[in-house]
């Protein structure tokens, strides 16, 4: 077919032999994706020419919107109010404003920041100040949400009032602006308003001096001194180990002798003392828990010069030079914490071990509170029947070692003995009877004729408790104690055993369990 010769009848030329009439495939799928192609071939697999080609892009293009306009108007769009369109958007300015200081040496004003909020959806205002570290301020939210009043004619700051480099007052309080982010910056663009150049904000003069204090400090560590260098040592070895002491008030002078339990807390890493009191439920005192905030304190207070001038100075270390140090405290120990008794009656693990590794302790047995409050031995009686005087109100007699008495009833050793120190003529010489059964002790002189002393009982049946044990925790004398040569201290007089008698010597020889090998050897060498 010529496309030259106008379409006319008489003009085309058809080929009659024809009969393929297939159309060229136009559409396609790509990752599965349908994909548009232009048609290379004309109907029947003819090659296109480029004027077709043309044609059928510009009858694929066509709009007859463009050329006849729209045949129905367009539907509105839907209405959106104002605080859904602005919800979420916030204007951030910078700004700093200057405080006078009064009655400082180091300074007369300061500079602090802020940081501005606009809420666009309602024309509120929020006045924020970042905390910085060590200020002494309350910093924070220094004006919160609301509009803010521009006169005294009712008019309020708008988003168009807010630029760079403008002053706005705010509760008679003048913040001055001087940046803001790259979102306001692109809004107040977009809707016409020009915004100035950031400017920088002044140095407050109070931190650069800090600043410039903390810079010497860093350049002198660079070369510390020699106490420096072991401050730091006992700092890194030693920090936040603390000794833990259990405590009670024990203030027997106070009216209403009320024991009360204290914590006692020892910081290795400065030898600082604190003292907590531990509350109950219901205990009828006010919930202050510390009793003695975190010092060091000394010993005695009062041992300084009589001149100084105690009414107008106080106490520092150059008058006062012995604290409390870890060696003075132990359990059952009471120490004076500025004249107020403290009894020391258990501690924590990680003070034993402390103790333990340091001083090599090992005895970290309980305190018994309820030995504290009895009273003193008076000495009347044994010890066993004045305790049961103070427990019970019924006295019952003391409980005995029953197995202990089936077992060793009758067995008595005897040894000689003499006393020591005496400055007599002749040596007076006794006979100690050990009871095994009750673990008593009898002394008995033997009579001697023309020597002025009055032989016979010198002490009747009962435990002797060695020198060196309290009434709290007596220790008692006990057989493996009796051997040639030892030294007997029976109530302030001296015994040194000479001798002992043959079934003494048989029964610890064939019970080498009980007796120690000092006690046998000794026997051995018997004159």
């Amino acid at each position: 077919m010529n496309s030259k010769l106008p379409f006319l009848p008489g003009n085309q030329h058809f080929d009659f032999a024809k009969s393929n009439y297939h159309r060229s495939h136009t559409l396609g799928f790509n990752n599965g994706y349908a994909v548009q192609k232009k048609p290379d071939l004309d109907t029947g697999g003819s090659p296109l020419q480029t004027n077709q080609i043309h044609e059928l892009i510009s009858v694929n293009n066509y709009n007859p919107q463009l050329y006849y306009g729209q045949s129905k108007p367009a539907p509105p769009q839907p209405f959106m109010p104002s605080f859904v369109a602005l919800d979420k958007k916030v204007l951030s300015f910078k700004a700093w404003f200057k405080e006078t200081v009064a009655e400082s040496p180091n300074e007369n004003y300061r500079i602090r920041k802020v940081q501005i909020y606009y809420y666009l959806e309602d024309g509120t205002m929020v006045v924020n100040e970042p905390v910085v570290a060590n200020s002494g301020l309350n910093q924070g939210k220094m004006i919160k949400r609301q509009k803010i009043p521009k006169n005294n004619e009712g008019g309020s700051y708008t988003w168009k009032d807010l630029n760079n480099g403008r002053n706005i007052n705010c509760f008679g309080r003048v913040f001055h602006i001087y940046d803001c982010d790259a979102w306001t910056t692109e809004y107040l663009e977009s809707e016409g308003i020009e915004v100035n150049p950031a400017e920088q904000c002044p140095d407050d003069p109070y931190i650069m001096s800090r600043e410039t204090s903390d810079v010497m400090k860093s350049k002198s560590f660079i070369n510390p001194p020699s106490n420096h260098l072991e401050s730091l040592k006992r700092f890194l070895d030693l920090d936040r180990k603390v000794l833990r002491f259990f405590c009670i008030g024990d203030d027997q002078r106070a009216s209403s002798k009320e024991r009360r339990k204290f914590i006692l807390h020892y910081y290795l890493v400065n030898d600082t003392v604190e003292v907590r009191e531990v509350h109950t439920k219901n205990d009828g005192h006010d919930p202050f828990s510390v009793l003695i905030s975190r010092q060091r304190i000394p010993k005695n207070r009062n041992s300084v010069d009589s001149n100084f001038p105690s009414i107008v100075l106080e106490l520092t270390e150059n008058e006062i030079h012995d604290y409390f140090s870890p060696k003075d405290f132990a359990i059952g120990r009471t120490i004076l914490l500025y004249n107020r008794p403290f009894l020391i009656y258990d501690c924590d693990d990680f003070t034993k071990a402390f103790y333990w590794k340091n001083y090599g302790l090992t005895d970290f047995t309980p305190y018994s509170e309820e030995l504290h409050h009895r009273k003193k031995y008076t000495g009347y009686g044994t010890l066993e029947d004045s305790l049961q005087s103070v427990e019970k109100l019924v006295l019952e007699p003391p409980k005995k070692d029953l197995i202990k008495m089936m077992n060793w009833d009758g067995v008595v050793l005897r040894y000689e003995a003499k006393m020591e120190a005496m400055k007599s003529e002749f040596t007076r010489r006794f006979i100690i009877s050990y009871r095994l059964a009750d673990d008593t002790i009898t002394i008995y002189e033997p009579p001697v004729k023309n020597s002025g002393i009055q032989g016979g009982k010198f002490l009747e049946k009962s435990r002797v408790a060695k020198p060196g044990s309290t009434t709290d925790r007596p220790v008692y004398y006990g057989p493996q104690d009796f051997y040639v040569g030892a030294v007997i201290d029976v109530f302030r007089h001296r015994f040194i055993i000479t001798g002992a008698d043959d079934f003494a010597i048989k029964f610890m020889e064939s019970r080498s369990n009980i007796f120690n090998s000092k006690s046998l050897l000794a026997h051995n060498f018997i004159p």
